[in-house]
């Protein structure tokens, strides 16, 4: 065999094709005819180089000019209270991927900064209140590849730190592939605290320091390897590549711009910070309080508190951003589940919706149910279970029975078997009729006060102008099917631009230029709502109507515009009738052509 191996001293490089022979007659020796060399091996000509490179290109920009108060305003439709944390992380969040394009931007001498440091951020707060949802809300608006882990499984693996660089790879995957892209991504990992040292062990817990530091250089930046060292289909890949091009190919990702995001309970972290305020009120003419009572004692958390808890001080100076999140109380948990976009109430609307039934839930018992809620401590996450808990007969039973509108009162909360008895007894009652039909227009007049308040958000942010009308035909389509607030204005806007170029279909299809009036664009939109048909097919029905009556008003005066209103949409006939007549009665209707006439 040695003589197929190539030494040092070699002063000739054999030719790819006489390798490929000799080793096919050595395998042919060897095995006989069983074993063939199937693929031709590539080998890096004479004079080529793994350090040479193709020129530095430059990289992908963002497209990014979102604004600090814009993403606070998308959250306040999702996120009740947690005011603070809301505009903390909106800023910052907007403030890092701001400053990524502006420094893209900058020309090549400017553009390299060294020593610049990111807005990494650490959330703090209990369980339930929405740092985890609001991290979601925050990525999917801002459209960057984002992926969430969990630090016990990092504290499981002990010191390694390659699940930490596993989620770095994981950005590519979401980006599909887009090495460049998943570069501007945010990295979420919850239950951080869970890899502080323990505080009472004696010596180094190395299990979760290890993972500290495993995190601080992907924190700040690193070059993090694609392929995976210990993955043998990433090897294969890798060889097959190799066999292929003759070239070894770097594959990496940057983790300069990737934002990190961290959040925990920190159970136990605020009698740290209590008994370093109490220490430092010590003294002669010190205020006398119980800082271990104080509501927003995590408020003010410092560095140094961080560190008694079990972190490294290097791996709190890479979290210089800080949001506290306050407890839920009763009252924010109603709140929640009375928001139009809350994801348990329309959850639950969509589980029945699977069988047909429609549900309406009484404020009342939204109320109770937040109360049951309250009562488990764990803030919004017990909204589920309150929810689940008590509808659960109903979910089980109703889908059996010939019933397609339910109503949710605080009754039914309070004595579900007995009301889910009557339910079946007496499906078509008038009592339950009414009380569905009480709860649909309460929902109704809610969402109306609700858009009604985020009017001008609303508008500024869809670009359409919501008048009372409108509002209240977004609040008929909520209550009509299971969706969120966001997503029937974006249908309200997407009707209206395409209720607008029936216009310019009209003038070009027949030569003449009708002009909607508002209320009458809102009248289609409506329809559209109701048929679901889209404002094309609308425009079919709107030519029966009027091209051969208002070609007949444009030969008798002359007229090649006309203003077109609701009555006119509702009585096409009366309304080209109305034209005939007035151009009969005043011929001087002919001049202007754009005089407005309504039916």
């Amino acid at each position: 065999m040695n003589e197929f191996i190539m030494n040092e001293h070699s002063e000739k490089i054999p030719d790819p094709k006489e390798l490929e022979k000799e080793l096919g007659d050595f395998l042919a020796k060897k095995f006989g005819g069983s074993v063939k060399l199937a693929t031709p091996i590539v080998l890096p000509q004479a004079g080529e180089s793994d350090s040479k490179e193709p020129p530095p290109k430059k990289g992908k920009t963002i497209n990014f000019d979102l604004k600090p108060q814009d993403l606070v305003a998308y959250l306040d439709q999702y996120v009740v209270k947690q005011t603070t944390a809301k505009d903390i992380l909106a800023t910052k969040i907007c403030t890092h991927f701001n400053r990524i394009k502006h420094v893209q931007s900058a020309p090549d001498d400017f553009s390299d900064m060294v020593g610049v440091i990111k807005n990494n951020v650490l959330m703090l707060g209990p369980t339930g209140v929405g740092k985890t949802y609001m991290v979601r809300l925050i990525a999917k608006k801002i459209g960057v590849p984002f992926v969430k882990g969990d630090a016990t499984k990092f504290s499981e693996t002990g010191y390694v730190g390659g699940d930490v660089e596993d989620l770095v790879r994981d950005l590519v995957k979401e980006a599909d592939g887009d090495i460049e892209l998943a570069q501007f991504g945010i990295i979420y990992i919850d239950e951080i605290d869970k890899i502080a040292s323990s505080r009472n062990l004696v010596g180094a817990d190395v299990s979760r320091t290890g993972v500290q530091r495993a995190l601080l250089k992907p924190m700040e930046e690193t070059e993090v390897d694609l392929k995976v060292p210990h993955d043998p289909v990433s090897m294969l890949q890798e060889i097959d590549r190799f066999r292929k091009t003759g070239k070894k190919e770097k594959s990496s990702i940057n983790t300069k711009h990737i934002l990190f995001i961290m959040s925990g309970a920190f159970s136990g972290l605020d009698k740290i910070v209590s008994r370093r305020i109490a220490e430092q009120k010590i003294g002669f003419g010190a205020s006398i309080s119980n800082p271990s009572k104080d509501a927003d004692i995590l408020t003010r958390v410092k560095s140094e508190d961080l560190v008694q808890f079990g972190f490294e001080s290097e791996f709190v100076g890479r979290l210089p951003v800080r949001s506290v999140f306050e407890q839920l109380t009763e009252a924010d948990l109603c709140d929640i589940l009375k928001n139009p976009n809350n994801p348990i109430i329309l959850g639950k609307k969509l589980d029945f919706a699977a069988y047909g039934i429609d549900v309406k839930f009484q404020t009342d018992a939204l109320a109770l149910l937040a109360h049951r809620a309250h009562d488990e401590n764990t803030g919004a996450r017990g909204l589920v279970s309150a929810v689940e808990g008590a509808l659960l007969p109903f979910e089980k039973t109703l889908p059996s029975c010939p019933i397609t509108r339910f109503a949710v009162t605080r009754p039914v909360i309070e004595q579900p078997q007995e009301h889910l008895e009557a339910l079946l007894d007496q499906p078509e009652s008038d009592h339950f009729k009414e009380a569905f039909h009480r709860l649909a227009a309460q929902e109704c007049e809610r969402i109306v006060k609700y858009v009604s308040a985020n009017r001008k958000t609303f508008s500024e942010k869809y670009g359409i102008q919501l008048t009372d009308s409108r509002i209240r035909l977004v609040a008929d389509a909520y209550c009509r099917q299971v969706t969120d607030i966001e997503k029937v204005l974006k249908k309200l806007k997407s009707y209206y631009e395409e209720t607008k170029t029936i216009e310019l279909y009209f003038i070009k299809n027949h030569g003449i230029n009708i002009v909607l009036e508002e209320e009458a664009i809102d009248a289609i939109i409506g329809q559209c709502f109701n048929t679901r048909e889209t404002p094309e097919g609308y425009y079919r029905n709107l030519t029966a109507d009027f091209e051969h009556g208002l070609k007949l008003v444009r030969e008798k005066t002359g007229r090649t515009r006309f203003f077109v209103t609701r009555d006119a949409l509702e009585k096409p006939e009366s309304f080209i009738a109305e034209l005939l007549r007035q151009s009969e009665n005043r011929p001087e209707l002919s001049l202007p052509p754009d005089n407005r006439l309504e039916g």
